[in-house]
């Protein structure tokens, strides 16, 4: 059956962190798909090691039978971090059902609205038809969480990106970045990608797609810097491009439910009308490209 809501998530080093992210997804979702490296292997080819207790909590919470286990062989020595990510995203789309909409999750990432988000989607049926001659991505935006600091807090970037979850294609080119047109959703997912400890963030720099393309040693020695009494001295955060995270902000709370309760959603969230105009200018561009190339 087609116009599904399929989740996939790719599980490796930071697979505890599902236990944050699934329960955000699991009510309105059809199908949860885990892809696992068959040999327990990242991109980089290092060794994971899941522990089987993680297993038995999936099968707990799986109580309406929703989660697919996906094992193949992921990590090809030949091919690049990145090109492995593209590869596995690829293949985890195959099994999700093209004619469904495809939702690639990352296990740091946690919805906060995962219902509206699916509302949404089906007001965007239409595009399941003919998916690969119309295809889109959906955006909505991330709340990127920058650094822990002990039980007072958490710094957090202060403006939200954008984030391709969803596609009704999965031609992926750069991790699901599939570079066709975009729908902005009003929306926000609380990101965790960076507020953990030195050694977790080497683990994560060492192995992920974008293992190439960043300074590790000048990015930690900033990050280890930073704190809730200088982040208002410095800018530019972003490890790969700096200037794209220009500031941070600090919003209290010892766990990710309170930084949930505590941070200010009223002043994060884009405008309506910004996400019209981005919207607007993604309709522009995509036409344009259509007479183009005709």
């Amino acid at each position: 059956m087609s116009g599904k809501i399929q989740v996939g998530y790719l599980v490796s080093y930071d697979y505890e962190l599902l236990k944050y992210s699934l329960p955000t997804v699991y009510k309105d979702s059809d199908t949860i798909f885990l892809a696992i490296d068959i040999n327990r292997k990242t991109w980089k080819g290092d060794d994971v090691n899941i522990d089987p207790n993680f297993f038995d909590w999936i099968s707990s919470f799986d109580v309406d039978n929703k989660i697919v286990i996906y094992e193949d062989k992921f990590f090809i020595p030949s091919m690049s971090t990145m090109q492995c990510e593209v590869r596995e995203r690829k293949m985890l789309a195959g099994k999700m059902g093209i004619g469904n909409w495809l939702i690639q999750i990352d296990s740091d990432e946690y919805f906060l609205d995962f219902k509206s988000f699916v509302a949404y989607l089906k007001t965007k049926n239409h595009y399941l038809e003919n998916p690969e001659k119309n295809q889109i991505q959906i955006s909505p935006f991330l709340i990127n969480l920058y650094k822990k600091i002990g039980d007072k807090g958490m710094l957090y970037v202060e403006k939200p990106t954008k984030i391709m979850v969803a596609t009704n294609y999965p031609s992926y080119k750069v991790g699901r970045q599939t570079r066709k047109r975009i729908l902005y959703f009003k929306g926000l997912i609380l990101h965790e990608s960076l507020s953990r400890t030195r050694e977790e963030l080497e683990i994560k720099f060492n192995n992920w797609g974008h293992d190439v393309d960043i300074n590790k040693k000048q990015f930690i020695e900033k990050w280890e810097l930073v704190d809730e009494t200088n982040y208002k001295t410095m800018k530019n955060f972003f490890y790969i491009e700096p200037e794209k995270w220009k500031k941070l902000a600090f919003v209290k709370g010892k766990t990710i439910d309170e930084i949930k309760e505590n941070i200010e959603l009223k002043s994060i969230l884009p405008s309506d009308f910004y996400i019209f105009k981005k919207n607007l200018g993604q309709w522009f561009k995509f036409l344009f490209k259509i007479f183009l190339f005709k």
